[in-house]
């Protein structure tokens, strides 16, 4: 590439500041903006795997990573008397298991990037996008609070529900819905958490998890199959009493995950859904990570895909001044390994669910079975798509 170019990126969580890394690399005038007041801290717990981990030991920040890990040790099944229905211990490699290597929390992920990315790439916060008029030349932003400005290119990648992605491809993502609702939280620790992560199942298709993090606290997941409810829209005390509600008489460490909710918790609530889009690019104006094509949590593969394709973009903008020849390469190197993340095994995430006693038994007994060559399979696929491959070929 022989002409520097002005970028806007939406969104500060991972793909964003992946890809403004590379693109500063490539001697771009890069910019994101970011919804949020602040940089988001804490979150859940995430993985990096297979090409993922590649990127960013191609950025210098695996050290980096492993000195913020979460420490989980591995995965345990368990009954409503805490008792270990079965174990999995974490992964040793670069994937593989329902626990991975390298398991961070989100936000610790993002600093990390946002930190990486250096000093010629300018954050704001506290902004966002809600105007695109594009041309041959440039495009033309609008935002909610600050001055309009022009740029080469746009890039969004500010999740499932992206209102910037709108703007630009109004109607054509087509979202999968999982019928499945995910609520996250964090818990004071206590001498009985552990660094394993603890799966419980109750009847009901309701799931709780416990899982340690790096700052003396617990990070808790509920999970309960649901039709949509638009409780991912609603406020904080609406979803408390939700949950409230939905895990009643649950059994195991929910009362304490119940007990712990007011007001001022941290608390996020999504209804998981997948989003299917015909294209990642329109002109000057392209979309990566969730707004293109989230894959859920289900599919252990959402950071790697943000990562990895973050990475993929940026050196295919690098090799050329046409950016729609960059956008088509990119498309053609990044598809067949998206398709392959987004295709989750039949019965995801029900399986996992079970709403009846007997469908409860059936699931542990098949989860109790560690050894045998189904179950090895079942923890494969909580794990993600180990052998999808991808061209990471580097700048050239």
């Amino acid at each position: 590439m022989t002409t520097e170019r002005r970028v806007l990126i939406t969104g500060a969580s991972i793909a964003g500041p992946t890809l403004a890394y590379w693109l500063a690399r490539s001697a771009h005038a890069v910019t994101v903006v970011e919804r949020a007041p602040s940089p988001r801290l804490g979150g859940q717990n995430i993985d990096i795997r297979g090409p993922g981990r590649e990127v960013v030991r191609r950025m210098g920040l695996e050290d980096a990573l492993f000195a913020a890990t979460t420490t989980e040790q591995g995965t345990r099944f368990v009954d409503r008397r805490g008792v270990t229905i079965a174990a999995f211990p974490a992964g040793t490699a670069d994937s593989g298991g329902a626990t991975a290597e390298l398991e961070i929390l989100r936000g610790e992920l993002a600093r990390i990037l946002v930190d990486a990315s250096g000093p010629d790439v300018e954050y704001r916060y506290g902004d966002r996008v809600v105007g695109c008029v594009q041309d041959a030349q440039g495009v033309d932003v609008t935002f909610e609070r600050g001055a309009p400005e022009r740029y080469d290119l746009v890039v969004f990648a500010d999740g499932v529900r992206s209102g910037s992605r709108e703007i630009v491809f109004p109607g054509e993502a087509v979202t999968r819905d999982l019928g499945l609702y995910t609520a996250y939280g964090v818990l004071p620790r206590t001498p009985d958490d552990d660094a394993w992560w603890r799966w419980y199942n109750a009847t009901g298709g309701r799931v709780a998890g416990l899982r340690p993090d790096n700052q003396g606290t617990t990070r808790f997941s509920l999970s309960w199959s649901s039709g949509p409810t638009g409780l991912e829209r609603a406020g904080q005390s609406e979803v408390v009493a939700a949950l409230r509600t939905t895990f009643a008489g649950a059994g195991w460490e929910t009362p304490r995950i119940l007990e712990s909710l007011d007001s001022a918790s941290e608390l996020y609530v999504d209804r998981l859904a997948q989003v299917r889009a015909p294209r990642w690019s329109s002109g000057r104006v392209a979309m990566v990570g969730d707004a293109a094509w989230c894959a859920t949590p289900v599919s252990g593969m959402g950071t790697t895909l943000a990562i990895a394709g973050a990475y993929v973009l940026a050196a295919e903008l690098a090799r050329t001044d046409d950016h729609r020849a960059a956008f088509t390469a990119w498309d053609a190197r990044m598809r067949p390994f998206v398709d392959t993340a987004q295709s989750l095994p039949p019965g995801t995430p029900r399986l996992a669910h079970p709403k009846t006693a007997v469908g409860l038994v059936v699931f542990n007994s098949a989860v109790r079975l560690a050894g045998s060559a189904p179950v090895r399979a079942l923890a494969g696929r909580f794990g993600g798509s180990d052998d999808a491959n991808l061209d990471l070929s580097d700048y050239r």
